[in-house]
């Protein structure tokens, strides 16, 4: 990680003084795995408390109770998922959209057309390509995937409103900046624009969406 920042640090004096101000590198990862992709789904255009209840609903309705109730440790399964009813989903405050898309996703996965275990062998477009399949998984849900999960180095969520916000405020602009703006500023990250966006996205007291 020291060679990302000095590098960050050289090519941008604009995200060299972000990094002085945040301090140390500290992004949590995920598993690259099915719970993660659904846990994303979830929480999209939700507040983080709010998404996180309902999460917790959701593991604990999906989940085997053993002599010692929900093990925590247990991944979530598309099979668990599937024998949920739409209406029990609904039930635990998912709405009618994200139920569809997570059993979509949880359809996909049990039937193989989903296979998590191979992303990590496949390059950044070639696990957009994978994952954009499922309804309801868009490109910045593969960047999260991408940046917090697979932890990829140089993805660039150019759809993220947090890293937009911190790049206007940063660099300047009168508006959001556009991908292509965002990209020219990004050039000088390169090979390192997952953790130049996490960067950005402290820069405004804000970790991430993942």
């Amino acid at each position: 990680m020291k060679k990302a920042l000095n590098h960050l640090k050289k090519s941008d004096p604009v995200l060299g003084a972000i990094i002085e101000r945040v301090g140390p590198y500290t992004m949590q990862y995920r598993e690259p795995a099915f719970q993660t992709l659904v846990r994303s789904i979830v929480y999209q255009q939700l507040s983080g408390k709010a998404a996180s209840t309902i999460l917790g609903r959701v593991l604990a309705a999906a989940k085997p109770a053993g002599k010692d109730g929900v093990n925590a440790s247990d991944p979530l399964t598309p099979e668990a998922i599937l024998k949920l009813r739409p209406a029990k989903m609904r039930k635990l405050g998912l709405s009618q959209q994200k139920v569809t898309y997570i059993r979509e996703l949880a359809r996909m996965t049990r039937n193989g057309e989903i296979v998590f275990e191979r992303l990590p062998e496949l390059e950044d477009s070639d696990v957009i390509a994978h994952l954009t399949r499922v309804k309801g998984v868009g490109v910045w849900t593969v960047h999260m995937f991408l940046m917090f999960a697979l932890q990829r180095p140089n993805v660039l969520p150019v759809g993220d409103l947090g890293v937009r916000m911190a790049m206007k405020k940063a660099y300047g602009f009168a508006e959001l900046p556009k991908p292509a703006e965002m990209e020219k500023i990004a050039a000088a990250w390169d090979p390192w624009c997952s953790v130049a966006s996490w960067y950005m996205w402290r820069s405004l007291e804000n970790e991430g969406a993942m």
